[in-house]
């Protein structure tokens, strides 16, 4: 078995044997995790050396076989999965009020399969099925915490189905089309015609649904500040990723050009537009975790304002950027919500005004908040930065986009208006509070780590930037 194989066949074969044998779930899902991590870099290492990989499973001819394929992109996204699926692993073992219960280790370990599932395929009815069983997965997660959370579960539920028809009947029109589903064979026959342009619209809301790009984002915040704190990073860091990348996909190998050259102004335009509604958002609301609900939906917005600039302008720069976005923002949103739910488990209030004093009584924690956020606005030398550089640098070079550089400007604003919302309410002292329980110093260290990872990322740019200068090829 291939050690691209590998990543999805631990997580899977785990997560039944903790569903059916039921052993200590934090070390064997911690164990799952590092095990797919070293499985991943070895992928990674194997497709570096060797290129991209098909990898054809049953023996069945091209067309009817479930095929596989690992890109330089895929393998980074698979490392980069098991490697927070270890952070939040590690966490969770310390800090079992994050969790809602102990069907959260085999039901991550699943959610850590159809990832490397998504990851992988290389056919859009594969793709539908990895999607189903995500979404089906994150459902569960999320109403482990409980019967106040049932709602905004079952909202995503249906919401997820909904996202999921209309993508179905979008594949059924392109194999009615073309009598194909496989990805490189269909973007070698695709053409500009009316059930293309049918069937790419219905498949792009569908996964705008699931991904809760804007205007398709109501259920999102809702279902992250509901579920437990190690739910809501998984779901921000990860699970909304996984739309996201069949979206840019569809546009980049399956859609003809001339139509990716049309659809991309709209899809900036929704970026853009995700960008200041979503910050807007998130810095009225009074509640901690919602406020950092909203912010993953502006933050989704530069994904999708790369993504539309990308297909209209054919700028690789934007490839790159987009990427880098992914990893920054996954690291840098799974440090904040870890340690939102450290804050409101210590304070025991969900509502920003009650973080007053957390500079004193909870230091750690609110570092690895002001951490994370710093790279969410895009200060220097963190992840984020990067990604919003290698963002600005094309709309700076005529005038004619800079408006476009102006809208980046304004979320930049309004982030920092956000995260420094919360910082202020922590440095409070007049206001000062006692946490309402004891404090976990190691279970605090463990919330700080990704956010210390985001900002350790510049090293390492240069190699990073040069394998995601090839995932548009």
């Amino acid at each position: 078995m291939t050690p691209a194989l590998l990543c999805l066949a631990l997580p899977l074969v785990g997560g039944l044997l903790l569903v059916l044998l039921r052993p200590p779930g934090g070390r064997w899902t911690i164990a799952i995790a590092l095990a797919s991590l070293l499985a991943a870099a070895l992928a990674l290492q194997q497709v570096l050396e060797q290129g991209s990989q098909l990898l054809q499973l049953g023996g069945w001819p091209a067309g009817l076989a479930i095929r596989f394929r690992l890109t330089p992109l895929a393998a980074l996204l698979l490392l980069f999965g098991a490697l927070l699926q270890l952070l939040v692993a590690l966490y969770a073992a310390r800090s079992r009020h994050a969790i809602g219960g102990e069907d959260f280790w085999p039901l991550s370990c699943l959610l850590q399969a159809a990832l490397a599932a998504l990851w992988l395929s290389a056919d859009l009815f594969n793709l539908y099925v990895t999607l189903e069983l995500l979404g089906l997965t994150a459902v569960a997660l999320v109403a482990l915490a409980g019967p106040r959370a049932y709602p905004p579960a079952l909202d995503y539920l249906l919401l997820s189905l909904a996202g999921s028809l209309a993508y179905l009947l979008g594949v059924a029109v392109l194999y009615g089309r073309y009598g194909l589903l496989d990805i490189a064979l269909l973007g070698a026959q695709a053409e500009a015609d009316a059930a293309t342009r049918l069937a790419l619209l219905l498949m792009s809301l569908g996964l705008m649904l699931k991904a809760a790009l804007w205007p398709l984002h109501l259920w999102l915040p809702p279902a992250h500040a509901g579920a437990p704190a190690a739910v809501s990073a998984l779901l921000s860091a990860l699970v909304v990723k996984g739309p996201l990348y069949i979206l840019w996909l569809l546009w980049r190998e399956v859609a003809p050009v001339e139509l990716g050259r049309q659809a991309g102004p709209l899809l900036a335009a929704s970026g853009l537009a995700a960008l200041l509604a979503g910050g807007w958002s998130a810095l009225r609301s009074p509640w901690l975790k919602t406020l950092v609900a909203y912010s993953t939906v502006a933050q989704l917005g530069y994904g999708l304002l790369a993504l539309g600039l990308l297909l209209h302008w054919g700028e690789p720069r934007l490839d790159a950027a987009l990427w880098l976005f992914v990893f920054a923002h996954g690291l840098a949103k799974l440090s904040m919500f870890l340690a939102a739910g450290e804050l409101q488990h210590g304070f025991g209030s969900r509502r920003v005004k009650a973080l007053a004093g957390a500079g004193q009584s909870l230091p750690l924690v609110l570092f690895a908040f002001a951490l994370a956020g710093a790279s969410l606005i895009g200060l220097p030398p963190s992840g984020g930065f990067l990604a919003k550089w290698l963002l600005l640098q094309p709309l700076l070079e005529e005038p004619q986009r800079w408006p476009w550089a102006l809208g980046v400007l304004l979320a930049t604003l309004l982030s920092a208006a956000y995260v420094f919302r919360v910082v202020a309410r922590g440095f409070d002292r007049q206001r000062s509070r006692r946490p309402a329980r004891p404090q976990d110093r190691l279970a605090q260290g463990l919330a700080l780590l990704p956010a210390l990872l985001v900002w350790a990322l510049a090293p390492f740019a240069e190699p990073l930037l040069h394998w995601l200068d090839g995932a548009g090829r």
